[in-house]
């Protein structure tokens, strides 16, 4: 060996050493600190985590006490002794070949089997320690470690979800979710966390045939059910256990991303429905109530088996009650504001269901949504938003509304009045939404009632102050029907410029999107206002679509094509019912002696001229 190569050795070696009396330093808060970036293998009376000094392993203290009884002269000595340089460089040479062999690591099947054996032997031994010594636990304290050690290994089944099946094929999942009945919480909770990370969402999104292996197997296995059942046995005043009860919620959302029937089967097969509802109730915010008013909303979301469930399980009065702690108040975090957001979510799913809507009503569901838009707080849109949702085809409900004096906040919404004088200001995108809101609600109820004095109610309030809610609404049809016609353009040009010929159902989305529903909803309105037969309404909306260069067959054309798209989500019949209605507003939709009108009763009259 030259010179030259001695001497680089020489500057490699004091490198290592450098670095090793570096990190030696760098972990002085914690005395006793092994820094490794991956973990390498337990270490007797060492735990591997992220702390203080960085990742690596950390001292039990617990074992170190165990390990300082055992051999107290050895641990003096040790501590005594002086630091030997050459030592300290081939103990940092170990760790760092140690390092670099488990991060170029991959888990293959062969490692995945060895993985699951040394697991189902800790489990066997544990058990078996259990059944040997039940009267005395200090004889199965050792094996109950070593186990909960093998189950934390087990989340490196994360890092390689094509292996599913062979995990499915081996029957581990079934070892793996008898420990979520393990008598020691310890184990449940580490178990719930490898089963919230292996059905991660971020874990499975690319192996989406894997993923549904394994939902199905932990399904069939109950897995649902054990969950469930643990939700009360975990007491959150523990944090560690409060984070399981978090994880286990993420493990029934986790598989319902991956198979959507499984939202029907947690509330048939289980009593979480029922846990979910007593879990929002508590007035104070935490985690858990958020996860659980989110879950909610997901469970409730487009599923009518689930919302009929609910009803049934008196849980709108529990919503309302949720929904009621916050007539007065703010919500103190951005977290705390979408717990928020989630419970009248689920709330609006609910009540779209025909029988729940009147549980709603009959819960003074309408006067609580009332009083919080009049205390203009936070929750204000979300209960404009359940308001529409609740009146939407529910007579009862607009009956009620207008009973109560609901009138009053409906138009100050719909004039857009609500938001210059509260604290809290909207955004544009919360502006647009309460306008949207508003002109659905205003519908339903002309919708809902369809003669006697709560319509003429109703009906007068577009002669109060001049026209002025007349004129708000022609400014709200001149707008939308802009953005329509806009969108209408673009899309015939985009079609002219590729030599395409136009979709119907690509032209219908493109001016859905642009906002025709809520075009058709105030033209409906319009239809309503002009059904009253009042002169003065009638020259205001004329006189307001000849300033803009409108005619009125240009609603008309709008009304009727809402008329002819409706669908039959309620059944033929219901569809039936209300095209015979709309079609009817259509056909009064005529100046006098512009087109024969057949009209079944009596114009309705709203008082004066």
């Amino acid at each position: 060996m030259d010179q030259a190569q001695k001497r680089q050795k020489r500057e490699d070696g004091a490198e290592i050493l450098e670095a090793a009396m570096a990190r030696m330093e760098s972990t002085t808060m914690v005395a006793g600190f092994i820094p490794s970036n991956t973990f390498t293998g337990a270490r007797p009376g060492y735990v591997f985590k992220k702390g203080l000094s960085g990742v690596g392993f950390y001292p039990d203290k617990i074992e170190q006490d165990k390990i300082a009884k055992q051999q107290p002269t050895q641990q003096k000595k040790k501590a005594a002794a002086p630091l030997d340089a050459n030592k300290l460089l081939e103990e940092a040479e170990r760790e760092h070949a140690a390092e670099a062999d488990a991060q170029v690591e991959v888990l293959d099947v062969r490692g995945l089997k060895r993985l699951i054996l040394s697991f189902e032997k800790k489990l066997r031994d544990n058990m078996e320690a259990r059944m040997k010594y039940a009267e005395n636990p200090d004889k199965f304290l050792e094996s109950e470690i070593d186990l909960d050690d093998e189950i934390k290994k087990l989340h490196a089944l994360a890092t390689a979800p094509k292996l599913y099946p062979e995990l499915v094929r081996l029957n581990a999942h079934a070892s793996i979710l008898n420990l979520l009945s393990h008598e020691n919480p310890d184990i449940a909770v580490d178990t719930v966390e490898v089963l919230h990370e292996l059905t991660s969402s971020d874990v499975m999104e690319d192996c989406e045939e894997e993923a549904q292996i394994l939902v199905d197997a932990l399904l069939e296995s109950n897995t649902l059910e054990l969950l469930v059942q643990n939700l009360s046995r975990f007491d959150e005043k523990i944090p560690e256990e409060a984070s399981a009860v978090f994880n286990s919620l993420g493990v029934i959302e986790n598989m319902m991303e991956v198979r959507k029937e499984i939202a029907e089967a947690a509330l048939t097969r289980t009593k979480l429905l029922r846990w979910l509802l007593s879990r929002i109730k508590p007035r104070e915010f935490d985690s858990n109530k958020f996860y659980a008013a989110e879950l909610l909303s997901i469970l409730m979301q487009g599923n009518e088996p689930n919302q009929k469930k609910l009803g049934a399980a008196n849980g709108i009065d529990t919503l309302l009650q949720a929904a009621a702690m916050y007539k007065g108040r703010e919500p103190h975090t951005s977290d705390e504001e979408e717990m928020v957001a989630n419970l009248f979510d689920a709330m609006c799913w609910v009540v779209m269901h025909s029988e729940n809507k009147e549980k709603f009503v009959q819960a003074e569901g309408i006067e609580l949504m009332l009083l919080i838009m009049k205390n203009k707080r936070f929750a204000r849109l979300s209960a404009l938003k359940t308001l529409d949702f609740a009146l939407t085809r529910c007579p009862a409900g607009c009956e009620r509304f207008v009973d109560v004096l609901g009138l009053k906040s409906a138009f100050a919404a719909f004039m857009g009045k609500v938001h210059k004088t509260t604290k809290r200001k909207l955004t544009p995108e919360e502006k647009e939404e309460e306008e949207q809101r508003a002109i659905s609600l205003v519908a339903s109820l002309f919708l809902g009632l369809s003669r006697g004095s709560r319509r003429d109610r109703l009906g007068s309030k577009f002669v109060e102050a001049e026209f002025e809610k007349i004129d708000r609404l022609m400014e709200m049809f001149i707008k939308f029907k802009a953005q329509v016609d806009k969108a209408t353009k673009e899309y015939m040009q985009e079609c002219q410029e590729e030599g395409l010929d136009a979709d119907d159902e690509e032209l219908f989305t493109a001016r859905s999107d642009a906002g025709l529903f809520t075009l058709q909803m105030v033209v409906l309105i319009m239809a309503n206002v002009w059904s009253f037969s009042h002169a003065g309404m009638k020259a205001r909306v004329l006189l307001l679509l000849t300033q803009h260069d409108l005619q009125l067959s240009a609603a008309r054309e709008l009304l009727q094509e809402h008329c002819d798209t409706i669908g039959e989500s309620d059944g033929a019949e219901e569809r039936q019912k209300r095209q015979k209605r709309i079609q009817k507003l259509v056909s009064g939709m005529y100046l006098d002696g512009e087109a024969p009108q057949v009209a079944e009763d009596e114009p309705e009259q709203v008082g004066g001229e």
